[in-house]
């Protein structure tokens, strides 16, 4: 009877803190330059601070149309991690080495944030590619989303 007791409070604390979990997440960003002649810029950057999405959040009705008023200074930070990485392309074209090497350099990332206690849980990227000598833009974008379990805060 008393072990029945015993697994019974055990099992209830398990239960409540289960309950009671939450989960904090981190965006990290790659940009990465698919410009020609290696005149782009390639970079991982990860927020060092925090922002409410409320602050910038308008709800819009029929009734009330008013947009919001934040100014966009108060949505940029300061506080970043920019981690340089090197362009896909140079003189030559696509660059196989600097592709490994930014893989190196996103891989000991996505490591330090596993150590850290983060799970990598979606991954997403999209592309605005190079078409030719009148476009000067390209870029290769890649977001990963990690989460962590944190406590509920009272």
């Amino acid at each position: 009877m008393k072990n029945a007791v015993i697994f019974g409070l055990l099992l209830l604390i398990f239960n409540t803190n289960l309950l009671a979990q939450t989960w904090e997440y981190k965006t990290i960003t790659v940009v990465e330059s698919i410009i020609p002649n290696g005149i782009g810029r390639s970079r991982m950057i990860s927020s060092e601070e925090a922002r409410d999405f409320r602050e910038f959040t308008t709800q819009r009705t029929e009734e009330d149309n008013e947009r919001n008023k934040a100014d966009r200074g108060e949505i940029r930070l300061k506080n970043f991690e920019e981690t340089k990485l090197l362009n896909f392309f140079n003189m030559g074209g696509i660059r196989f080495q600097n592709i490994a090497a930014n893989d190196a350099v996103v891989t000991s990332k996505i490591n330090a944030l596993a150590a850290d206690g983060w799970e990598l849980v979606f991954v997403n990227s999209g592309v605005e590619s190079y078409s030719g000598p009148e476009d000067e833009n390209g870029i290769y974008i890649t977001r990963y989303i990690f989460k962590r379990s944190g406590t509920a805060s009272n």
